[in-house]
C-alpha cells in the first residue's frame, strides 16, 4: 500500500514538473513571438516612411530615376519577406533595403535645397527614429530568442521540448560587416 502511494507521488510530481516546463515553453514561444510582432510594427512604420521620402527627393532629384527605381524594389522585397515571417529573408531583404537608402542618401547630399526642406527634415528624424527603434525590436526579438533556445537545449527540457515538437528559434541577424553598420542619415 505504501510502495503504491510513493508510486503515485512520484508520477504526480513528474506530471506536475511535465506541465510546468510546457507551460514555460509555450510562454517563451509567444514572447518570441511578441518580439516579432514588435519588428512588425517598426518595419512597417519604415516602409510607410520610404515613399514620403522618395517623393520629396524626387522633386530636387528627378534624374536620379536609377536609385529611386533601386529603393522602391528593395521596400517591395522587404514588406514580401516580412509579410512571410521569415527571419532570415527579412534580414536578407533588411540588409538590400538598408543599401539601397544609403544610396538615396548620397543623391540627396548633392543637393542643399532638398537638405534645408522641411518636409524632407521631418522625414529624416521619422527614419532616425524608426532605425533606432528597429534596432531596439531586434535585440528585444534576440534576446527572447536566446532564452527559448537555450530553454529548449537545457537538460531535461529538452526531452519536453522534442516530444511536444517545439523548435528553435532564428535570431533576426546582419550577414554581411558592412550592413552592421547603422544607416546613416546625415546631411
Amino acid at each position: 500500500m505504501t510502495l503504491l502511494i510513493i508510486i503515485l507521488a512520484i508520477i504526480g510530481v513528474v506530471i506536475l514538473w511535465l506541465i510546468a516546463t510546457y507551460n514555460s515553453l509555450v510562454k517563451m514561444r509567444n514572447r518570441v513571438q511578441e518580439a516579432w510582432s514588435d519588428i512588425d510594427v517598426q518595419l512597417k512604420r519604415r516602409y510607410d516612411l520610404i515613399p514620403n521620402l522618395i517623393e520629396t527627393v524626387k522633386g530636387y532629384a528627378a534624374h536620379e530615376k536609377k536609385v529611386f527605381e533601386d529603393v522602391t524594389n528593395a521596400r517591395s522585397k522587404a514588406l514580401v519577406a516580412q509579410k512571410a515571417g521569415d527571419p532570415k529573408a527579412t534580414a536578407e531583404a533588411e540588409n538590400m533595403l538598408a543599401g539601397t537608402l544609403k544610396s538615396l542618401f548620397a543623391v540627396a547630399e548633392a543637393y542643399p535645397d532638398l537638405k534645408a526642406n522641411q518636409n524632407f527634415l521631418e522625414l529624416q528624424s521619422e527614419l532616425s527614429d524608426t532605425e533606432n527603434k528597429i534596432q531596439a525590436a531586434r535585440r528585444f526579438y534576440n534576446g527572447n530568442v536566446r532564452d527559448f533556445n537555450i530553454k529548449q537545449e537545457q537538460f531535461p527540457t529538452n526531452l519536453v521540448a522534442s516530444l511536444f515538437g517545439f523548435k528553435k528559434a532564428e535570431f533576426f541577424e546582419i550577414g554581411e560587416a558592412a550592413e552592421r553598420e547603422a544607416l546613416k542619415v546625415k546631411f
